[in-house]
């Protein structure tokens, strides 16, 4: 008898344990991201500054693993979609990390057509399930 007690104590803790797994922090419903100050078809010139909202969750820094809470992340002539949403975003110049909790950037971006779209990651850069995402947005920069 023991030795099912501790099967089953241990299919429980690797199932406690699976909760943190990719794509698996849970996002309340109705919460998005969105743009504050740039629209889709604007105009822009550099320097560029992007302001971040957030409804129905908070914003917390990289790392620090705390219920309906995540931080930003800007994707630049990118896109994050399928499998890519169970796992960490990457950072580099099209995947830009807040991971200190900012809520916007000012950037210089090439003249030219853009797509913006906002993700937000949970303490570990993973996309929340269900992903709270932005529209994609299309900008041009003169």
């Amino acid at each position: 008898m023991n030795k099912l007690i501790s099967i089953a104590s241990l299919a429980a803790t690797i199932a406690l344990s699976g909760a943190a797994l990719a794509g698996e922090t849970p996002a309340p419903e109705g919460a998005g991201v969105y743009f504050i100050n740039v629209n889709d078809g604007d105009t822009l010139t550099n320097p560029v500054t992007i302001q971040f909202g957030l409804k129905g969750m908070g914003v917390a820094p990289a790392g620090t693993e705390k219920e309906h809470t995540g931080h930003h992340h800007l994707i630049i002539n990118e896109t994050i979609e399928g499998e890519e949403l169970n796992e960490p975003i990457p950072a580099d110049d099209q995947h830009v990390h807040f991971g200190g909790g900012q809520t916007e950037k000012t950037l210089d971006l090439p003249a030219g057509t853009h797509t913006l779209q906002l993700v937000l990651g949970d303490w570990s850069h993973i996309p929340h399930n269900p992903p709270v995402m932005s529209e994609k947005i299309t900008v041009t920069v003169k």
